[in-house]
């Protein structure tokens, strides 16, 4: 990994950190496409899994009494299904047609999520919560991105923001330690060799995203930030899937 790299990725986990803190999700949104770009599919992924861990277990303990912990082991319990069967189903393609997976999964994900307008639906019924939890599960392996599947479940069931927004974060960490160790128990190589300080480091740059997502929660409205990270989330999205393209059909 080159400094610039290094110095990329650790810009891109700020920026994560701070989408994370106020509007719940969006970490893994923003940077996974992005991070594809830079140094690869698998290993982006792969990445996105393990920052995608860290960044929620420093928000969990900011967050612990508002998590609803009944949620949380219904979509937690599908979730694992699907991200060992995406952890395997990812390993079987070359690099460019991942790239192009983790693009079209953010692009069609991000859209589905954005259709749902309406809340018809309750948080009660329990099939609902089985898949939302099996998809995000399968999309956070696929493409490191976990966060429509759930988003587009809590519109549609009106999940108050508060309780969504804490939910999420021990959720994310469980599938995306589930992600990542799956993938690397395959493929021991998954994640880009670095120095051992450049940890150090991602560690410094979440603690300051997370910062300056609290300092944001006073002047913004998490609905806003929000669609900053759609509109991001799906550039670097379209930028991954023409990536992809071009390397497959040069």
């Amino acid at each position: 990994m080159t400094l610039a790299t290094g110095a990329l990725i650790l810009g891109l986990v700020v920026i994560g950190a701070v989408a994370q803190r106020v509007a719940g999700l969006g970490f893994a949104m923003l940077i996974s496409p992005f991070m594809t770009l830079l140094i690869g599919a698998h290993s982006g992924v792969v990445l996105v899994n393990v920052l995608g861990v860290l960044s929620s277990a420093l928000i969990v303990p900011r967050v612990w009494r508002s998590i609803d912990w009944s949620m949380f082991r219904w979509l937690s319990a599908f979730a694992v299904v699907g991200s060992l069967t995406g952890a395997w189903v990812a390993g079987l393609f070359s690099p460019p047609v991942m790239a192009v997976a983790v693009g079209g999964v953010v692009i069609v994900g991000l859209g589905a999520s954005l259709l749902v307008r309406s809340g018809r639906l309750t948080t009660e019924p329990r099939a609902p919560r089985a898949v939302a939890g099996l998809l995000s599960g399968l999309t956070n392996s696929l493409a490191g991105v976990g966060g429509p599947a759930v988003s587009a479940y809590a519109v549609l069931t009106r999940w108050p923001q508060v309780s969504f927004a804490a939910t999420l974060q021990p959720y994310f960490l469980l599938i995306g330690a589930t992600s990542a160790t799956a993938k690397l128990l395959l493929d021991p190589r998954a994640l880009p060799a670095t120095d051992w300080w450049f940890w150090g480091l991602v560690v410094l740059a979440l603690l300051a995203g997370i910062g300056l997502g609290e300092r944001l929660l006073r002047r913004v409205t998490a609905g806003q930030v929000r669609r900053v990270v759609i509109l991001l989330a799906f550039a670097g999205a379209a930028a991954s899937v023409v990536q992809g393209l071009v390397e497959l059909l040069a």
